[in-house]
């Protein structure tokens, strides 16, 4: 069965499936994981997308690795 990524409720442990969707919903649950700096970058989508196995809780993590190494 297909996550609902507009309105499923998305937590660290959600798995990326190949339907994955950067929705509102992501959005939100990426705002309050990384704070309110977060925005979708290209390759950080290209990143999520690549066919590796990982969870929204890798996702959230490796924005923050990323900006943590730039800031």
């Amino acid at each position: 069965m297909e996550f609902d990524w507009h309105g499923g409720t998305i937590s660290r442990h959600t798995v990326i499936d190949a339907h994955y969707r950067n929705t509102q919903n992501v959005r939100r649950f990426l705002l309050a994981q990384c704070g309110p700096q977060f925005t979708f970058e290209r390759d950080f989508m290209v990143w999520i997308r690549d066919g590796a196995v990982k969870t929204m809780g890798d996702v959230a993590d490796e924005w923050l690795r990323r900006h943590r190494m730039a800031g």
